[in-house]
């Protein structure tokens, strides 16, 4: 059993917003379409179809910018309600074809099949193609999929044949298949750390592959094991199922109702320090925050953000205190307030560390967490560095 070959699919839906937009109206396929917010205010790019992107369109571009490139483009508004529907019924259909299903985000999910051969004629690199099909017929949305020995090498293959691919990198060759790939599709390397890289005459991921061990610590310190395996085509093939990754979220409740925000904010940090630690314990950095209210007459209010992936205290926290200032109604008393994660990603898939200041920052956290383990968690409590 513990030779047995593992097989993880990664299933990636393609431009999945604007697909369900598609489905609800069909007039939209084939045009270039954006799924934001509003381009006249500081709305965003949620969702580009490939029609927008060939003009410079891309997500988290402000959607008046995006609007300038492609001004042909249909901005639609978008239903989060309907995109949450199609990815739950989506996943519930997928448990029915693997035995065990990770949902990584909203348009993304991996399967093992490990195990599973003989119950798809031993061909899982045709049960691919298949279970592709089937999405398409059963949901109407298009979707990659990539068939590898791991959850790193899945997704960078589903990445090279996208949209509508399906690929298969047999067992032995990740390191072949990856070698003439550019760096930046290694996951942690990412817009801020690739031009450095690239500076340092690694450009594609077999630069890395080649290099001596001591230049790579030099760079990436404390993460040169991590880079240095996901060049070579090594990485988790552990998945973690939906119920056990769904949020992260602490609350309190007040025994007297609080309308200062200087003493809401107080308690949000203490919350948003237990959050952190906890997603730091479970190696996970989450990349939605959401603030929730319960006023003194007891109607709820909930805030969300999206951030880049972090398990960093007082990144997490700045968020959630400018959602509260800006949510707040000062003319009424709070009497409970909440911080909740979601939407994870591993902690290795955040941008990988170059410099000294940034490794420092995770080997203080992981101090503040022995300590807290060790003495309590109010022993010491962080800030912005």
């Amino acid at each position: 059993m513990a030779d047995r070959k593992k097989y993880i699919a990664h299933l990636d839906l393609d431009c999945f917003f604007v697909s369900v937009e598609r489905i609800k109206d069909p007039s939209l396929i084939g045009k270039p379409v954006i799924v934001g917010g509003n381009p006249n205010s500081r709305g965003v790019v949620s969702s580009a179809s490939y029609e927008a992107r060939v003009f410079g369109v891309h997500a988290a571009m402000p959607t008046g910018q995006a609007i300038r490139l492609c001004p042909s483009a249909i901005v639609v508004h978008g239903s989060h309600a309907d995109y949450g529907d199609y990815s739950n019924r989506l996943y519930r259909r997928m448990t029915e074809w693997a035995p065990i299903v990770e949902r990584a985000s909203i348009d993304e999910m991996y399967m093992d099949f490990t195990g599973c051969e003989s119950l798809y004629d031993n061909d899982l690199p045709a049960q691919m193609h298949r279970i592709q099909k089937m999405v398409w017929e059963e949901f109407t949305l298009p979707c990659t999929i990539a068939l590898a020995s791991n959850k790193v090498v899945a997704k960078i293959a589903a990445g090279t044949v996208k949209p509508a691919g399906v690929t298969f990198i047999p067992h032995g060759t990740e390191a072949e298949f990856l070698a003439p790939l550019p760096v930046d599709v290694l996951p942690g390397i990412g817009k801020k750390t690739a031009p450095v890289l690239h500076k340092y005459g690694y450009k594609v991921v077999r630069d890395i592959q080649r290099a001596d061990r001591l230049s790579l610590e030099s760079l990436f310190g404390a993460n040169t094991d991590w880079i240095c395996n996901a060049a070579q085509g090594k990485g988790s093939d552990v998945l973690t199922t939906d119920g056990e990754r769904k949020s992260v979220s602490r609350e309190e409740t007040f025994s007297k109702d609080i309308q200062a925000l200087d003493e809401l904010e107080k308690i949000l940090f203490e919350l948003v320090e237990d959050v952190c630690s906890t997603l730091r314990r479970k190696g996970w950095k989450t990349k939605t925050v959401t603030l929730k209210l319960r006023y003194s007459d007891f109607s709820t209010l909930t805030r969300a953000v999206t951030v880049d992936p972090t398990h960093d205290d007082p990144v997490v926290f700045d968020a959630l205190r400018e959602l509260l200032r800006k949510t707040m109604d000062r003319r009424q008393s709070v009497r409970l307030i909440g911080a909740k994660t979601s939407n994870f990603v591993d902690a290795d898939q955040g941008e990988l560390y170059l410099f000294p200041k940034d490794e420092r920052r995770e080997q203080i956290l992981k101090a503040v967490d022995a300590l807290r383990k060790k003495f309590g968690s109010d022993v010491i409590h962080t800030g912005s560095l």
